[in-house]
């Protein structure tokens, strides 16, 4: 009986990775998160993924990106770098529920 190790940072990478590489077509980000979404346990990591798709990093207890401000651990193709009106919130929602 062997465990999968749980590894929250390298999902990080992974996730943060194409986002950034899909610019910021939501419709491309979609793809890219259905796509992955057969290779990567997203059950496993919900909580780093709802950290990524909303604040753009893994968040420490309290709401602290865990970062480190390093680029590649990042991604600004979230809810809070969102343009701040309605319509553009929606989009991001939609994405997220896809």
């Amino acid at each position: 009986d062997e465990k999968e190790k749980f590894e929250p940072t390298v999902f990080r990478d992974t996730i943060v990775q194409g986002l950034n590489e899909a610019g910021s077509d939501l419709e491309a980000i979609a793809k890219f998160l259905d796509a992955t979404g057969s290779r990567l346990d997203y059950r496993r990591y919900a909580d780093t993924l709802f950290d990524i798709l909303v604040a753009g990093s893994m968040l420490a207890p309290g709401g602290t990106r865990i970062d480190d401000n390093d680029k590649t651990k990042m991604t600004n193709h979230c809810v809070f770098f969102a343009d701040e009106d309605h319509d553009a919130i929606r989009n991001y929602a939609q994405v997220s529920k896809g």
